[in-house]
């Protein structure tokens, strides 16, 4: 039986827009978008949407930087019952290629890219072998400049002539609201499918994990900085959502620099961010370097938040101590919308530990045999609760395998303490983290053997103490490892290219044929 309750993630900003309109949303260098301006331009985009053929269950790729063009057209999509599948920025032509083709999107939205970073370019790549895939909408930064594909329209041709006014779909709270794409080391990436409800519960949540530090009764509008990948589940739930969900204002940053993130920091007097551990690095360098003066930026900071791979504890202090803000770390994955534990702030913090369950949600370590292992023993992270997934897209079997027994399984090795603190100690997988991206090896290899003369390969994470890890490749064959990087650097984003490079006679095996990662790993370590 169909349930009676209806509800869309986009009833957030038009609740805002029926209630503070004036209220600013999203702020982007001088442009700055009331939440009243930025519901009506979604649902220009839903307009446009709905004269395509595209509404409710159909899927709409989103491949565009931090910038206002993301929320508005996100909430337009979803303002329709579609689902909207962001991209990450830094694909090429065939990554694009298979995310739309998996993702059975029937439209593309794009920003048109710079000299540095040509989106539109690669996207076109990918859009023009995706028979499935019947629209391309171009996104540019000035819609007067000359048009950079004329045969694809621009978002404002699309959307000039269309209404302000739209009537938001009811969409069930278990309708996929969005797909992420991740995947594991083995296989091609798996588009997980996030609910209204799995993302709503989760901002919601985010939201009161924050109210301590936050002091709403002053009556001031709170403002959080977006320096995280807006594709990536942390950028779109723990920031936008969360932050417009409360009503606060959001400030944009397309790209992550010390003197950029510092500056705006201060001229927009920031009270929230979320970064990774090599951001804070970064930032803490620049800082001691420059002398730079970071009572502007402590001045309005509440909290910082760490998320995306595990905050060495030195540089945690460090920055503490320098600008005088509590940072908090927590742990999630895009199949968990993606928080799942965080040191909460009325609790003290453990450093090293990634906190504690968030409400709703449940979190334990089991071992091989799916049994609870005692407190301070290892075993792999557990999760089930409103945040997770309803599952994989197109995938029953990986879904089945991932829910055994009712609870996902991360493939996360952690350990639980005796009061609740998680600590994540090792990866089940092989999955390498470098600079908060993920890198997983099957698909980096692909690439390596796609160049003639390249037998086998594999590919293992190194430490790096600005990366957190860097991507080194072995080698079987007699190709030469330049001519082999620039296979590579045709194929895989930057974050993916293997930066040490090793050619080895065979590759170390298992009884069952399995390369040991662990062996090789070894070896490049000893190689320095």
């Amino acid at each position: 039986m169909e349930s009676a309750t209806k509800f869309n993630l986009a009833s957030v900003i038009e609740h805002h827009a029926r209630n503070i309109p004036e209220r600013e949303a999203i702020v982007w260098k001088n442009m700055r978008f009331t939440y009243e301006r930025l519901n009506a331009l979604a649902n220009r985009v839903a307009n446009a949407l709905t004269a395509m053929g595209i509404g409710h269950g159909d899927k709409v790729a989103l491949a565009c930087p931090n910038l206002p063009f993301f929320p508005i057209v996100y909430y337009g999509i979803i303002k329709t019952g579609a689902a909207v599948v962001p991209l990450c920025i830094l694909f090429k032509g065939r990554e694009f290629e298979y995310h739309l083709h998996d993702s059975d999107a029937k439209a593309v939205f794009v920003f048109e890219g710079t000299p540095e970073l040509p989106l539109l370019d690669a996207v076109k790549r990918g859009f023009d072998r995706v028979e499935s895939c019947e629209h391309l909408i171009v996104m540019t930064a000035d819609p007067a400049a000359p048009r950079p594909l004329p045969e694809h329209p621009t978002l404002t041709e699309v959307t000039f002539d269309k209404s302000e006014e739209f009537e938001c779909f009811a969409t069930q709270p278990d309708d996929t609201c969005t797909i992420l794409y991740t995947s594991g080391t083995t296989g091609h990436p798996k588009g997980a499918e996030l609910t209204h409800f799995n993302i709503f519960s989760n901002a919601s949540t985010t939201y009161m994990l924050h109210l301590p530090m936050m002091d709403f009764t002053d009556g001031e509008q709170k403002t959080c900085l977006i320096t995280l990948p807006l594709f990536h589940s942390t950028g779109q739930t723990v920031q936008l959502h969360a932050n417009l969900y409360a009503g606060n204002r959001i400030v944009l940053l397309p790209r992550f620099e010390p003197v950029s993130t510092l500056e705006t920091m201060a001229r927009e007097q920031v009270n929230f961010w979320v970064g990774v551990p090599t951001m804070y690095w970064a930032l803490l360098k620049y800082a001691e370097e420059t002398n730079f003066d970071v009572t502007r930026v402590a001045a309005h900071m509440k909290v910082c938040t760490s998320g995306g791979a595990p905050m060495p504890v030195e540089v945690m202090k460090a920055f503490e101590a320098k600008f005088g803000v509590r940072v908090l770390e927590g742990y999630g994955l895009s199949e968990t919308s993606p928080l799942a534990t965080f040191n909460h702030f009325e609790r003290p913090s453990k450093p090293g530990t990634v906190g504690q369950a968030i409400f709703g949600v449940e979190v334990k370590c089991f071992d091989d045999e799916d049994r609870e292992v005692p407190r301070g023993a290892r075993g792999e992270v557990v999760i089930r609760g409103s945040n997770v997934m309803k599952g994989y897209y197109k995938r029953p079997g990986a879904t089945a395998e991932a829910f055994r027994n009712g609870w996902f399984h991360t493939g996360d090795i952690g350990i639980m303490d005796d009061e609740g603190y998680l600590s994540i100690v090792d990866r089940k997988k092989d999955m390498i983290l470098r600079g908060g991206y993920n890198v997983y090896p099957r698909e980096v290899e692909d690439a390596l053997l796609a160049h003639d003369g390249v037998v086998d390969a594999a590919v293992v994470g190194l430490p790096d103490p600005t990366w957190g890890e860097t991507v080194a490749a072995f080698l079987v064959g007699d190709a030469d490892p330049d001519a082999v990087a620039a296979t590579a650097a045709e194929r895989l984003a930057a974050y993916k290219r293997p930066r040490a490079w090793f050619v080895v006679d065979e590759l170390p095996r298992n009884a069952m044929g399995k390369v040991r990662r662990d062996i090789l790993r070894d070896q490049a370590l000893r190689s320095d």
